[in-house]
């Protein structure tokens, strides 16, 4: 039974991340990188056409940063495209120096695949049970480490919510 905040909305139905084994198993070079993540992730964190979700100058500074690791021959592999996935979904919420202890904590605990992993299936299930009125209710034991995942995807698709059913963004 749906409640009264519940939101349909057919691009947010198929709202979908890469997991780690669907990310190009070729190295991917700048442009080819940017397009990517544009054509996975425009639908849902663009406000207009002219917006960009990430540009060269930003990843350039990602890397100049140390919040992602350099590119070797000028490509970037599996995990630079996750880390970079993650960084364009929460840079909408948090800093990026907030974003880089995030992934350090999530890495911290379990392999950069497993982390990403889980990332995107709590991302995931948390816009789906956001837009579908709806709340976490498992009662299983977590880690601090899930629960602290939990609470940074639930803010992302809760500002997702918010600009799609008030602020019709």
């Amino acid at each position: 039974m749906k409640n009264n905040f519940a939101y349909e909305d057919k691009e947010i139905a198929g709202f979908h991340i890469p997991r780690w084994n669907e990310i190009p198993k070729i190295d991917l070079y700048l442009d080819q990188l940017v397009c990517l993540l544009e054509q996975y992730l425009s639908n849902y964190i663009k406000n207009d056409d002219s917006e960009k979700i990430i540009t060269k100058t930003m990843i350039n500074n990602y890397v100049k940063h140390k919040i992602i690791n350099p590119p070797v021959n000028k490509k970037y592999n599996t995990e630079h495209i996750a880390y970079l996935f993650i960084i364009c979904i929460l840079k909408q919420v948090y800093s990026i120096n907030d974003i880089a202890e995030l992934i350090k904590l999530a890495i911290d605990t379990v392999s950069p695949e497993t982390a990403y992993n889980q990332f995107c299936d709590e991302l995931e299930k948390a816009i789906s049970l956001t837009f579908a009125g709806q709340e976490y209710t498992g009662r299983e034991i977590m880690t601090k480490e899930k629960y602290i995942l939990r609470n940074v995807v639930q803010s992302f698709a809760n500002q997702l919510y918010v600009k799609r059913v008030y602020l019709k963004k």
